[in-house]
């Protein structure tokens, strides 16, 4: 065994990682970003290296710093978590020159399943089930879109060497391929650094259905069961799970049996996962499922299958990494019970899913025996733009699916995230979604449901503004306490419970909530104040936080942020009604397509805005003349930013 290893990566993997490695007593390395200094992941560790500036393209991505930094803490492995570098053969290369173990496959065999195409191939060679579509070279767009006429519509367009829904487009119709291709590959590039695409069948009804495999150098592979990640948004796992609903034990050995056949043909050793999408028409069948692709990594959803087996795969991927055989024979290989994982994103459902970052004012979890967290922030931690905004992983384990459920959005409830905008009521309602729990759902049970998830613009919670509203008030009140002199003796001028000779004592507060104006009135009971908005009173089942000017309420998963208003001054800031066009998350001005000048109306395209690899389409809400563009293409922006303005039409 090892007795040190540098931990290539960030957040809750690298401190999962440590972790395991510590247990195992392993001196632990952890490397960071300039963003990263005062990490988790960075805490945790024995000691750390510091890799460079914040954006992972200068620092996590560098294979000569990570290198480096090994060779100077003297580490004898690297284990490069999953995303990164943990696919990249010249990084495992580099790892093997520079005498140090790579805790992964080896190069030839991520090479071989790194491509999508090439996998592919390699698969129809090997006898697994391949879905239909083009997997060649060609990249000419008038060649790829006459193939995907050929393949009949649906299809879907995919980054060859992509990965987490980048670089990927479902097309319905002939008329959309030539912009959905550009998209695709254009996201591809900036991700991956290549731009070739594939294109495949889009499968009707389809399951996300993919098998655990490890295999050790001395010639042995096994699987241990299948994860069920049909639960997405944007081709991005949400909610995973195993063993997968309706999975017989005879269909899990035939599938098991495809997987280890995929990991054999590739060469492969230590952990990976073998990817199936399945027709989920009628249900799940021995000739309704193909390949995809295979990760050559540890994946985001592990601790389901970990829950299930009660087996540390991190700990398997350092013995078979340091040349032990596997632990296990297949016939031996446990499934206890049922296993649901929940990611826990700063980012806001009400508008797109965007990332929402900023610091982390309060974070808590409940504390339950059947759930574990996996999470690589704490509370007063910041979530920057410059990675991939997980907070936590939210894993809950039970006898039974509905059990595991129950608990998982139980936890989800309980758990407080304020400061940045986060998804877990999202989650807690997908949760107790009655035809996911009955099993009738496939990946695009989201985009279906986006309503009854309350996954779009939601009107303002005015009984969490009212609570916001009477903690500013009781905020305000104690700073006049403590600014009065102790030796001062109380003046009843000073009171601010609204008194008056007549009438019933109220007073009104403007405010602002969540960016919206509203008023609440403030009565004065003998028994104290009682504050409404629009005649909704305060909740009583909300958490309100203070910071800075603010104050931030959460109630059911949701957060309001109110603040005092100033009447003297413009508040929405919108110049005419939606004119002024703003960035709505940090990021990079990828392209603008309007000039200054311009006539455009409601609903076109103003620019693309790339945020955590993806793109981000902003158009304009009403119908006018470009009067302003503030940013050049190439900028970076934060959230918030004035993009550009539009000049309302005159209405005639």
């Amino acid at each position: 065994m090892f007795t040190s290893v540098l931990i290539a990566n960030r957040g809750e993997i690298a401190c999962r990682i440590a972790r395991t490695a510590k247990r195992l007593g392993l001196r632990t390395i952890a490397v960071y970003s300039a963003a990263d200094a005062n990490a988790l992941h960075v805490r945790l560790c024995d000691e750390a290296q510091p890799i460079g500036p914040s954006p992972a393209a200068e620092s996590y991505l560098v294979i000569d710093k990570l290198i480096a930094a090994a060779k100077a803490a003297r580490a004898d492995c690297v284990h490069p978590g999953y995303g990164f570098l943990s696919e990249n053969a010249a990084f495992a290369e580099a790892c093997a020159d520079a005498g140090i173990a790579f805790v992964g496959p080896p190069p030839s065999a991520m090479r071989a399943m790194g491509l999508k195409d090439r996998a592919k191939a390699l698969m129809e060679k090997a006898g697994v089930p391949v879905v239909p579509g083009y997997h060649g070279d060609m990249q000419e767009p008038k060649f790829l879109s006459r193939k995907a006429y050929e393949i009949g519509y649906p299809v879907l367009i995919k980054a060859v060497a992509g990965g987490g829904g980048k670089g990927m487009r479902r097309v319905d119709k002939h008329a959309d391929f030539d912009t959905a291709l550009a998209g695709a590959m254009r996201e591809a590039k900036a991700a991956f650094g290549d731009e070739r695409v594939l294109i495949e069948k889009y499968v009707t009804a389809p399951r996300h259905i993919e098998m655990q495999i490890f295999a050790d150098s001395h010639g042995n592979a096994i699987h241990l069961n299948e994860r069920d990640c049909s639960l997405q948004r944007r081709h991005q796992k949400v909610i995973e799970e195993a063993p997968a609903p309706g999975m017989s034990a005879q269909l899990r050995a035939t599938m098991g049996q495809a997987a280890v056949a995929a990991a054999k043909a590739a060469g492969y050793v230590g952990a990976g996962t073998v990817e199936f999408i399945a027709d989920g028409t009628g249900g799940l069948k021995a000739d309704g499922f193909w390949f995809m692709e295979m990760n050559t990594r540890l994946q985001v959803e592990h601790p389901v299958t970990e829950a299930i087996t009660g087996l540390d795969l991190v700990e398997w991927q350092f013995r078979i990494a340091a040349g032990e055989k596997l632990p296990l024979t297949q016939d031996k290989v446990p499934l206890h019970g049922h296993a649901v994982e929940a990611r826990l994103y700063a980012e806001d459902p009400e508008r797109g899913f965007l990332p929402s970052t900023g610091k982390l004012i309060a974070l808590h979890f409940p504390h339950v025996k059947a759930l574990r967290v996996d999470t690589g922030v704490e509370q007063g931690d910041e979530v920057t733009p410059f990675y991939d905004p997980m907070i936590a992983k939210l894993i809950a384990h039970g006898t039974t699916r509905v059990q595991a459920l129950d608990t998982l959005a139980d936890a989800l409830d309980k758990t407080i995230v304020i400061g940045p905008r986060s998804n877990a009521g999202f989650l807690s309602r997908l949760c107790r979604a009655q035809e996911f729990r009955d099993g009738a759902f496939d990946t695009g049970f989201i985009d279906r449901n986006l309503g009854a998830l309350k996954a779009e613009p939601q009107s303002l919670d005015h009984a969490a503004a009212a609570a916001g509203a009477r903690e500013l008030l009781a905020l305000e009140r104690a700073r006049i306490a403590a600014s009065r002199d102790a030796d001062e003796p109380a003046s009843p001028w000073d009171a601010g419970d609204g008194f008056q000779l007549s009438g019933t004592r109220q007073l009104s507060l403007p405010i602002l909530a969540d960016g919206e104006k509203a008023t609440a009135q403030i009565l004065h009971e003998p028994s104290g104040p009682v504050v409404a908005v629009d005649g909704v009173p305060a909740a009583v089942d909300a958490i309100a936080v203070a910071a800075g000017e603010a104050v931030y309420v959460l109630r059911h998963g949701r957060q309001t942020k109110v603040s005092l208003r100033d009447t003297a001054a413009d508040a929405a800031g919108d110049h005419g009604g939606g004119g002024l066009v703003r960035a709505p998350m940090h990021g990079k001005v990828l392209g603008i397509f309007v000039e200054k000048g311009q006539a455009v109306t409601r609903g076109q395209r103003l620019a693309i805005i790339e945020a955590m690899k993806m793109e981000h389409t902003l158009t304009a809400a009403i119908d006018g003349t470009v009067s302003e563009i503030a940013v050049t293409v190439d900028a970076q922006v934060g959230e918030g930013a004035k993009v550009m303005v539009i000049t309302p039409s005159v209405q005639k």
